[in-house]
């Protein structure tokens, strides 16, 4: 299971709660609360999109409740963050459940679309631009080869542009182009580069790569002038292969993916990332 319960402990500090997660031979999930226990719940973490990650945390939510204390939930990979249309509304699905549990806070990180954020309760948007930049180039001012920031697609502009404009660096658009009659990928295009330095590629997720296998490829780069940022390294599939095309691949461990091996050289600690966001 992806999911981590952190406790205030008598003296102040945070800790790993002790409260132990069981699940019963029938398939039901419980929480096995210490009868000694000196703790109160501060909040819970879920990285990824198990459904029984979901069900658990409501069940601490409930343990929460009853003690009086706020249910705060880090949910970094806001589940059916994509499913932001048609049917089902998958979004909505998980939304409603989440929901349910009466979550006093619920902190999510570079969610895919405005869509899933807005139909969550008590909800807070971290967006990565500051992040994106503090693992690239460091302090604002430092020195770096980075010469420009690229958008993969239409729906990764505005981040990337956030994130362009967090690192003081033009942006640059790509465009995926399709088969009019199969609606299949033919092929990827990219505004003119600077011929010198690296280049970042901004996006929310990866999931088999194959968008930014086929970029890195139109822009016939090598491997060391790009760099690839993503916020949620799902990293399916042919994920490894994106090593051969950029030298660099830097996400956060908002899911379990993250930690596949041959794919990422830099994860970054989500909960370091939205722990200083939680209003206690």
């Amino acid at each position: 299971m992806s999911i981590h319960f952190q406790a205030q402990m008598p003296s102040g500090w945070k800790a790993t709660s002790a409260i132990r997660i069981l699940r019963f031979p029938g398939g039901e999930i419980t929480l096995v609360v210490p009868a000694d226990l000196d703790e109160k719940p501060a909040y819970a973490t879920v990285t990824g999109a198990d459904p029984s990650d979901l069900i658990t945390l409501g069940l601490w939510a409930d343990y929460a409740h009853q003690l009086g204390q706020r249910a705060i939930a880090v949910l970094p990979y806001l589940p059916a963050a994509r499913a932001d249309r048609g049917m089902p509304f998958g979004a909505k699905v998980y939304a409603e459940l989440i929901n349910s549990f009466g979550l006093d806070q619920v902190i999510v990180f570079d969610p895919h679309s405005s869509v899933a954020p807005g139909l969550i309760d008590n909800v807070k948007v971290v967006g990565s631009a500051p992040y994106v930049r503090r693992a690239t180039i460091g302090r604002v001012g430092s020195a770096h080869d980075y010469v420009g920031v690229i958008a993969p697609d239409a729906g990764a502009v505005g981040r990337a542009q956030a994130a362009a404009s967090a690192l003081h660096l033009p942006l640059f658009r790509a465009e995926k182009h399709r088969d009019f009659e199969t609606g299949k990928l033919s092929g990827f295009s990219c505004e003119a580069l600077p011929r010198d330095g690296r280049l970042l590629v901004v996006d929310d997720i990866c999931d088999g790569g194959g968008t930014f296998r086929g970029l890195a490829e139109a822009t016939r780069l090598p491997k060391e002038r790009l760099t690839l940022y993503v916020s949620h390294g799902v990293f399916s599939g042919d994920a490894p292969a994106l090593r051969q095309h950029f030298g660099e691949i830097i996400t956060t461990d908002s899911h379990p993916g993250s930690a596949r091996e041959g794919v990422a050289t830099k994860v970054l600690s989500i909960r370091n990332i939205l722990a200083p966001y939680v209003e206690y």
